[in-house]
């Protein structure tokens, strides 16, 4: 993984990188993503840490990425063949940098990023020089269509940025090895052997994820390699919560996964990411469960980390899945967030069981909190009021908003990537 350091985005007529500044061709990018006849227009807008400015509402958020071979597609499946494996070779990040889709809302279900003032405390995104993608659709299409051409265009703009640099001479690099089961049930014997399970939602109605641009309504769970995430192999198209959807950024870089290969070969022997679907039927829920276990025994894991992908009606899968490893000695942690109410005090999840007793918590989205005014709007203010978290009234005349943090995009991050944290009292 090569990372490429950029803290300022620059709208231009050409692209460079000249030390940590990113020029945008921004022309040839517009036109780039208006070749999809779905979008009737595009704009860019530049945010960076500490201005006066609120983005609103956001669909998805991406970290530029492409492979250093010119040959091959970064996304791989999504708007490209999947034709190669993901997550070998050397993929090239630009760190620092967040491309952003925002535009008219396609579902009630988006978020905002306040660059400061308190609500930029919740959101590591605050922090990220980050290119919005200002899209309006075109007239007449379905839900479905618009979520799918927003998408596309975030993928495609991810991908242009992340190509400008492959020529960067400046940049840190950092080389995962790629182990065989074999390979690795040789070199670390003794070694406790560890599975990590990433629920990703495909629900359906906008809450779904692409595994190598399959919608994961139509899948089983996928056994991968960790740096296949880091590759996207796994892309959001989800709707959800923002403050515990997994955009693809997160994704991209998974606190857990990289946590996980810190401890490789040290204090544990990481077997591979289980990516597992989180349907509605609970039948469905069974079987892709069953099958989770099935691929956590035959890798003869001895423990397991679970991250929760949405709320409420994944909670069931994750308390299923936590009761079939324990059952069978595999020591398990789960990690998710809550809606405990504005006071904290109601029950946080929506199932549990007695067998999850090992189970982190990363904040509860139904806390209450007034983010003041910002000096500019990017993205369309009255939504606000219309998406989780948010409320009729909650906007006020002078521009501040009383919402809960469920509207803040990654507030309470099932990844752990974000900056709550949990206090035993």
């Amino acid at each position: 993984m090569r990372r490429v350091k950029i803290d300022k985005i620059v709208l231009s007529d050409r692209n460079a990188i000249e030390g940590s500044t990113l020029s945008v061709n921004e022309k040839e990018l517009c036109a780039h993503l208006l070749e999809d006849r779905h979008l009737k227009s595009v704009s860019l807008e530049v945010a960076h840490p500490g201005e006066s400015v609120r983005i609103i509402p956001i669909k998805d958020i991406l970290e530029p990425r492409a492979r250093l071979d010119e040959k091959q597609d970064s996304f791989i499946g999504v708007i490209s063949d999947a034709n190669y494996q993901a997550g070998v070779g050397t993929s090239v990040a630009l760190d620092g940098v967040c491309v952003i889709t925002s535009g008219s809302m396609v579902n009630f279900q988006e978020g905002l990023v306040d660059m400061s003032g308190p609500g930029a405390e919740f959101c590591l995104f605050s922090k990220k020089a980050n290119l919005v993608l200002v899209m309006e659709p075109a007239e007449g299409i379905t839900k479905p269509e618009h979520e799918r051409a927003v998408r596309y265009a975030g993928i495609k703009a991810a991908r242009y940025l992340g190509a400008i640099g492959r020529n960067a001479s400046n940049y840190t690099e950092r080389v995962y090895p790629v182990y065989t089961t074999e390979e690795r049930l040789e070199k670390f014997p003794k070694l406790p052997k560890v599975v990590y399970v990433c629920q990703a939602i495909a629900e359906g109605l906008l809450h779904d994820n692409y595994i190598y641009g399959v919608n994961a309504q139509g899948c089983l769970p996928l056994l991968c390699g960790p740096t296949e995430l880091m590759d996207g192999a796994v892309v959001s198209g989800n709707c959800a919560a923002p403050c515990h959807k997994h955009t693809t950024y997160h994704h991209q870089n998974n606190p857990i996964i990289e946590d996980l290969l810190d401890e490789d070969g040290r204090t544990l022997n990481l077997m591979g990411v289980i990516v597992a679907p989180v349907k509605t039927a609970f039948a469905e829920k069974e079987r892709i469960g069953r099958q989770v276990f099935k691929i956590t025994q035959m890798l003869g894991a001895e423990g397991a980390i679970i991250s929760e992908d949405g709320g409420g009606n994944p909670e069931a899968d994750l308390m299923f899945v936590d009761r079939l490893f324990e059952k069978a000695g595999i020591k398990t942690v789960l990690i998710t967030d809550e809606y405990a109410g504005s006071d904290g005090a109601s029950p946080g999840l929506a199932d549990v069981t007695p067998e999850a007793d090992a189970v982190v918590t990363n904040g509860n989205g139904n806390q209450r909190v007034t983010l003041p005014p910002m000096q500019k709007v990017i993205g369309v203010l009255d939504s606000v009021e219309r998406i989780t978290g948010g409320h009729a009234g909650g906007l006020h005349e002078d521009g501040s908003v009383d919402m809960e943090i469920a509207g803040i995009m990654g507030s309470t991050n099932e990844l752990g990537i974000e900056n709550l944290r949990t206090i035993a009292i």
